[in-house]
């Protein structure tokens, strides 16, 4: 195995330990290495470290940092303990530059020179007012001046305000698309078996996962209804595994109060109903005494044409049937004897990297055109047995196609509807009908869901959906891995409200009555340059050794897109050792031919020699979202949540 640098990390035996008397000298003489590196180790720690603690602290952080200044003590063998100083990088050049240019020259930069730097090179509206707000916030945040008195910034006054995610964010958080189209012209946040704690055979079934999902902003929150023991109340659970039930009531009580917590957008509660009709009655009964005027229905029996997310704000909407989803995973009995891939169950920390793989790929199992007429055909009931209590509140019908997939696409001119397609079915039908899916999706909504092998609660590529105008593509919300993080970035649009406008190319009709081909290959429309400047944050966030047990960690961050096949691409900058606050000072260029659904991928990772490298954050910003200019990207982890403190400061420019 390869020797780091600096002896930091030891060459390891896997084999027979050696002798006591050989390894103790062998310890021996790597400490003494060690010691003869220190010099050239403490060459990195700034010699105005306490100075530089200005630059983007509040006065707060900066009497804690400065009490707390040597803060790495790391052991090394028995002999030696190497000690680290925290130290914040100086403004890149970049901010000097910026600084001087707006600052005429001078020390200290005026609101209307602030201004003229926001309106000039950060693309933002020329607002004099808002200048003057933001100055004084990062007076009153650094210095606490108050708002009454006139001041300007200093340069380390304005590092501060470009690496403060809460007044320099990377992307817009406010509503900003037309709300006011059908909503079949959204993607929208959807969940699946949106009240499974774990995975999808043993995990408890609970109204806790409900709530987080739409504190999250998910506006489509999927139950399955099955009686109960004694066949005289309703319960959700995934039928036919060993799931924990909770009480339907209880997860409708909690959608109530909870429903607008993130939007005031309309939730669509999607009910996969294993009922008899008078179980469906009680539901009926359930959904208007909980909901009440909240729950939006239509005076006829189909609608003609969806409402628009601004007609239905506050609102809940009832969708079912949908396919039988529980026929593709058995009984925990029938899986023993069901062919599993490894990996289903052991996607890593990370996941796969989306660009890898595809349903088809991913499984074996082969899904044919009837697959969807098969599902749909084995409900238990007939419409015609469903309680006309419970009828009457469905607003958004499932289709029941009779045929194979083009029966299952037809556009019907008098009604709307909404069909559902597993993961394998969306990606076998792309491949013949992806026009046909397109304009399936113009005027009635798709819903794909996961495959039934995913009992770990994995995902799968949400991109394939989204480049065929499926507007809701169900995510296992409590998993994690790359997928969701794409799904989490994806609905950052429009200020996280859970509904983003589709792109106009997946709606329009020609002059030919042609609609966009997915398998066109198109043209290049924008160039995105992004640029990594520093990073800091983690040691607030994480332990001293966390990372690495003799050192501080040795960061690199990936840069990349996630979108149309042909923008699909990761890049990474150098790793940068023994520092808690890196500088990268690294560019790239990523040419895109369809920007609308770009994401950009952004991973911090810790260099590790011996072992897989250490996962330090992560974000997904939507390419269409970013504001130019010079940025602060906080990150999050794993799971989706936002690290403390944790950020980078990035320059985005889209040519």
């Amino acid at each position: 195995m390869e020797k780091k640098s600096y002896g930091d990390r030891f060459e390891t035996n896997t084999s027979a330990p050696p002798p006591p008397t050989t390894f103790f000298l062998k310890q021996t003489l790597k400490s003494i290495f060690l010691f003869f590196n220190i010099k050239e180790k403490l060459k990195k720690v700034h010699s105005t470290a306490i100075y530089t603690l200005h630059c983007v602290c509040t006065r707060e952080e900066r009497e804690k940092r400065e009490r707390d200044l040597i803060m790495g003590s790391y052991r090394v063998c028995m002999c030696f303990t190497r000690k680290f100083r925290v130290t914040e990088a100086e403004p890149p050049e970049d901010v000097k530059e910026a600084f001087c240019k707006y600052a005429e020259g001078g020390t200290h930069m005026t609101a209307d020179h602030l201004r003229r730097f926001l309106v000039e090179a950060q693309g933002e509206s020329d607002d004099a007012a808002a200048a003057e707000d933001v100055l004084q916030q990062i007076l009153q945040k650094r210095h606490h001046i108050t708002k009454f008195a006139r001041h300007a910034l200093t340069l380390e006054d304005f590092h501060h305000y470009l690496f403060s995610a809460d007044l320099n964010p990377p992307i817009h958080y406010k509503v900003h698309q037309d709300m006011e189209a059908p909503l079949s012209h959204y993607y929208i946040f959807t969940g699946h078996n949106s009240y499974l704690t774990g995975n999808q055979l043993t995990s408890d079934c609970s109204n806790v996962p409900v709530i987080k999902a739409l504190k999250k902003g998910v506006r489509v929150i999927e139950l399955d209804i099955w009686p109960n023991s004694t066949k005289d109340d309703v319960h959700v659970l995934h039928g036919r595994t060993v799931t924990t039930p909770v009480e339907l009531i209880r997860c409708l009580k909690s959608i109530k109060e909870h429903a607008f917590s993130a939007s005031p957008y309309p939730v669509i509660i999607t009910l996969e109903d294993h009922l008899t009709p008078n179980l469906q009655a009680k539901v009926a009964q359930m959904l208007s005494q909980v909901f009440g005027k909240m729950l939006f229905y239509p005076e006829s029996d189909c609608l003609k044409e969806f409402p628009s997310p601004e007609e239905l704000k506050y609102r809940i909407i009832i969708s079912t049937k949908p396919p039988r989803e529980y026929l593709e995973a058995q009984s925990i009995k029938d899986t023993e004897n069901m062919h599993i891939k490894r990996k289903d169950f052991n996607e890593d920390v990370w996941g796969n990297e989306p660009s890898s793989l595809t349903a088809d790929q991913d499984d074996e199992d082969t899904t044919s055109d009837n697959e969807i007429t098969d599902l749909n055909e084995n409900n238990e009931e007939d419409s015609d047995s469903e309680a006309p209590e419970y009828k009457r509140l469905i607003a958004i019908h499932a289709g029941k196609p009779k045929g194979g997939i083009m029966e299952a696409l037809k556009v019907e001119p008098d009604k709307v509807r909404r069909l559902s397609l597993s993961e394998q079915a969306l990606e076998k039908a792309a491949q013949s009908h992806g026009t046909h899916i397109v304009r399936f999706t113009q005027k009635n909504i798709l819903r794909v869901y996961p495959k039934g092998t995913r009992f770990n609660s994995s995902n799968y590529k949400p991109q394939v959906g989204w480049l065929h105008g499926a507007q809701m593509v169900a995510f296992n919300m409590q998993g994690y891995g790359r997928y969701l993080w794409l799904m989490q970035g994806m609905f950052r649009s429009n200020g996280g409200c859970g509904y983003v406008k589709k792109p106009d190319f997946l709606m329009n009709i020609d002059s030919n009555n042609k609609v966009f081909d997915p398998k066109t290959k198109s043209q290049v429309k924008k160039t995105l340059k992004v640029k990594v400047y520093m990073g800091d944050g983690w040691h607030m966030a994480f332990k001293q050794t966390h990372f690495d047990s003799y050192s501080p960690p040795d960061f690199y961050t990936r840069v990349g897109i996630a979108g149309a096949p042909g923008d699909e691409i990761m890049k990474k900058t150098k790793k940068k050792e023994d520092d808690w606050t890196p500088v990268w000072g690294e560019e790239f260029t990523f040419p895109l031919t369809v920007p609308e659904l770009a994401l950009l991928r952004i991973e911090v990772h810790e260099y590790d020699m011996s072992e897989k490298d250490d996962f330090a954050g992560q974000t997904c910003l939507p390419v269409s979202e970013l504001k130019s200019g010079i940025r602060a990207v906080p990150l999050f982890d794993r799971k989706g949540e936002k690290l403390n403190s944790v950020r980078l400061l990035m320059r985005f420019e889209i040519l």
